[in-house]
């Protein structure tokens, strides 16, 4: 399994809190990459609820991880 900000991404919209299933429906239903999916069935299914996508992906980047002014915007 590997996750890019870009796969990342596809989920954003997600209906969260999700279980495993859930998610895999939403992203074949919004037609996200294969990767996308092959990523969410490689997760262990034992009814877990994933609240955000760092539930799934521990490293992913946060708003903190980007190194912006955002008064300058």
């Amino acid at each position: 399994m590997y996750w890019t900000l870009e796969l990342a991404h596809k989920l954003e919209d997600a209906p969260w809190p999700a279980t495993r299933d859930e998610l895999i429906d939403y992203a074949v239903r919004s037609g996200a990459p294969l990767e996308v999916i092959e990523n969410l069935q490689v997760l262990e299914d034992e009814g877990e609820i994933y609240e955000t996508m760092e539930d799934i992906w521990p490293d992913y980047p946060r708003k903190d991880d980007f190194l912006f002014n955002e008064d300058e915007y």
